[in-house]
């Protein structure tokens, strides 16, 4: 059992707000999964610049060993380095060379992935979650039932530029699809299913496949129960599998499209009392896109 949400802002006028009020529809779900918590978050950025968030110990000189316009952001267990798109091959053999101890949680050019152990509240207060703005997010608070209690093994998972995946439930065959994802060039950084699931659907976008054809595709390939919510640069979508049998509710009003795995998630949000709320109907995507 874990708790995804989701929110997807269409009034700019609220971007200032995006992680107070991720910050609120997280918390609310510290039950749903009280050992670890992550979110995703997609603020500001350019397309000259690219974002890694490296998580790990000692932070604080890497940014002045790169140098090369590496600029970096410290964030309690995490490192945002923002760089030339021409230094990311460089900056990456560095990391792997003299940091193999570190994980690069996230790349993109807006993206940034903080997770850790620990309750939702604890977790959004390190990382100051409710001080950060943007778009859109999401976030995930996990119950490790199947795993051991990691932070590798904490959600979001980010294995394309700018995407990342929250996953409620578990699939069947996610070891059979890791056999086939690593000869087509993806690498795994736990043995959680939800990994392989964010791969399956950036090997698919890498492709040639819309965010939509990607999930369709899952629903043929992926074998288990899944509500997946999926972070791009420019939106988000939601997917729960044929038999739906993980709880998932969404508001949507002139200003905002959000997502929870139950409704008290998103009982605080502005003009909540005035959104359309529904439960997404089994194998069908719902996309939302920022043009």
């Amino acid at each position: 059992m874990c708790g995804i949400v989701g929110l997807f802002l269409k009034d700019p006028a609220l971007e200032p707000a995006l992680g107070s009020m991720l910050a609120g529809m997280l918390e609310v779900m510290s039950d749903r999964g009280p050992d670890s918590a992550g979110f995703a978050v997609y603020g500001q950025g350019t397309p000259d610049r690219l974002k890694l968030t490296v998580r790990g110990d000692r932070l604080d000189g890497i940014v002045a060993e790169l140098n090369g316009g590496v600029e970096g952001r410290l964030r309690d267990t995490h490192l945002v380095l923002t760089l030339p798109h021409s230094e990311e091959d460089r900056v990456r053999r560095w990391l792997a060379n003299t940091r193999p101890d570190l994980a690069i949680t996230g790349a993109g050019e807006r993206i940034e992935i903080y997770k850790e152990v620990g309750l939702p509240k604890a977790v959004a207060k390190r990382f100051d979650l409710a001080g950060m703005a943007g778009t859109h997010g999401v976030g995930h608070t996990r119950m490790a039932t199947e795993s051991a209690v990691t932070t590798a093994g904490a959600h979001p998972f980010s294995t394309g530029s700018d995407q990342c995946l929250v996953h409620n439930g578990s699939l069947s065959n996610h070891r059979s699809l890791r056999r086939i994802l690593e000869p087509a060039g993806m690498t795994f950084t736990s043995d959680n299913d939800s990994e392989v699931a964010a791969a399956y659907l950036s090997v698919k976008l890498r492709d040639g496949a819309t965010l939509t054809q990607a999930l369709e595709a899952g629903l043929k390939d992926l074998d288990g129960f899944f509500t997946f919510v999926v972070g791009t640069k420019d939106g988000f979508a939601v997917l729960r599998d044929p038999v739906s049998c993980k709880p998932a509710v969404m508001a949507e009003t002139d200003r905002y499209v959000a997502f929870g795995s139950e409704y008290r998630a998103l009982v605080d949000l502005p003009g909540i009392e005035s959104a359309r709320v529904f439960e997404p109907e089994p194998a069908r995507v719902y996309a939302w896109e920022r043009h």
